[in-house]
């Protein structure tokens, strides 16, 4: 019976092989394999990095790669786009180059790689390092004339470099640039920090911990020199028929300066310019006049202000004269003073608005919430409280406030 059997084997056999045969290309006929190129890029993922040491070149990011799978398999890999993933294994590795292979995983089956590229990434490990290093100031240019810059003060003193350490070791100075070009008041500015090396070139693949501070510096007024605004001094009536939309002085205030800092002190906070003569005047007009000023005061630069006299015809305006200057947000504990007191100001619209309009509609005040104690030239700010009316101009343009201690 056993060797009957035997006999059989063979032929068992060979009707196994065919039906098997049969049957994948049954499933093959009816779902083909197919070779094509996955259509997506595929991310190269790094592993097993040590975190003492950093990467400091840049390896490749993705794979394009070629494959040979059943059609119906094909679908899953476009619908699952997780179904790919390329491995760069760093675990071990110490500092230098290195040539990695990149390995391919596929979730579905039955999937052949045909080919991908890149095979491999080439990797540059490097020591990460760090150290603090103390912040300089790098001061560019000068104050305005007449003032002067104490030393500027930081909210923080150093900082902390990390990265690779050929990188942390080439920097030689941590710089905060400060520009206090031709500054009148206090500065308080954010500055990013600049990594510099001894060439005086920037260095980058570092990072910085602060990488900005706060910059803070007094900018304080010499003796004898101060800062007072221009008011423009006006004689005259326009021609028939025209009014003054405008009239301002170029620049707005001055630096005046004294031997004797008691004249300079006792100065109102503001100078006025000679005499404009408007009579007849029916044009806009610039005017470069001198400043009159009082015994031992001199003008620190150009000894003349630019005048700009704005004329138009008479439609709608009306000049409100000495309106008084309120100052608000001031600081609790500091009083306020401000020169000139009175302004003029400008207001045009609809005749019979302004034939009803009154100095109580008209509001003029100066801002000064969080400011400290100082002297400032600020622009009043207007309120009218008739909407189809407008500010046409303000004299003078600026007032100087000086907030000081409110002794009681």
């Amino acid at each position: 019976m056993l060797s009957k059997l035997t006999r059989y084997i063979p032929t068992f056999l060979l009707a196994l092989t065919l039906s098997v045969a049969v049957w994948i290309l049954a499933i093959t006929a009816e779902d083909p394999a197919e070779v094509r190129s996955y259509p997506y890029p595929v991310t190269i993922e790094v592993i097993g990095q040590d975190p003492t040491f950093i990467l400091t070149n840049e390896p490749a990011k993705t794979l394009t790669i070629n494959l040979r799978a059943p059609k119906s398999i094909w679908t899953n890999l476009l619908t699952d786009r997780t179904s790919i993933r390329a491995i760069v294994d760093l675990s071990g590795l110490s500092a230098g180059p290195h040539t990695i292979p990149v390995q391919v995983q596929i979730v579905q089956r039955p999937v052949e790689i045909v080919s991908y590229s890149p095979s491999n990434v080439e990797v540059m490990l490097e020591s990460l390092s760090n150290r603090t290093i103390p912040i300089t100031v790098d001061v560019r240019g000068e104050p305005a004339v007449g003032f002067r810059a104490d030393p500027a003060e930081l909210s923080k003193v150093e900082t902390t470099i990390t990265g690779p350490e050929s990188a942390v070791k080439r920097v030689s100075e941590i710089r905060a640039v400060l520009d206090q070009s031709q500054a009148q008041e206090d500065i308080e500015q954010t500055v990013v920090l600049q990594a510099i090396d001894s060439n005086e070139l920037p260095v980058s693949g570092v990072n910085l911990n602060p990488d900005r501070v706060q910059i803070k510096q007094k900018i304080v007024q010499r003796g004898g020199y101060r800062n007072v605004v221009v008011k423009v001094d006006t004689t005259g009536i326009l021609a028939n028929g025209y009014r003054l939309t405008n009239i301002s002085a170029y620049p707005p205030s001055v630096t005046v300066f004294s031997a004797d800092p008691k004249i300079v002190d006792s100065l109102p906070g503001y100078v006025q310019t000679a005499p404009i003569n408007l009579a007849g005047l029916k044009d806009d007009k610039d005017i470069r006049v001198s400043l009159n000023l009082p015994a031992g005061v001199s003008i620190v630069g150009d000894q003349t202000v630019n005048v700009q006299v704005g004329v138009s015809t008479i439609e709608s305006s009306v000049t409100l004269n000495g309106m008084h200057v309120e100052v608000i947000g001031t600081t609790q504990g500091l009083k306020a003073k401000v020169s000139p007191a009175l302004v003029d100001v400008i207001i045009s619209g609809p005749i019979p608005l302004l034939d009803n309009l009154r100095a109580s509609d008209v509001r003029v005040y100066i801002d000064m919430t969080d400011d400290p104690a100082g002297t400032y030239q600020r622009t009043p700010e207007i309120e009218v409280k008739i909407s189809e009316l407008k500010l046409q101009s303000i004299i003078p343009g600026t007032v100087e406030i000086i907030l000081s201690e409110n002794s009681g």
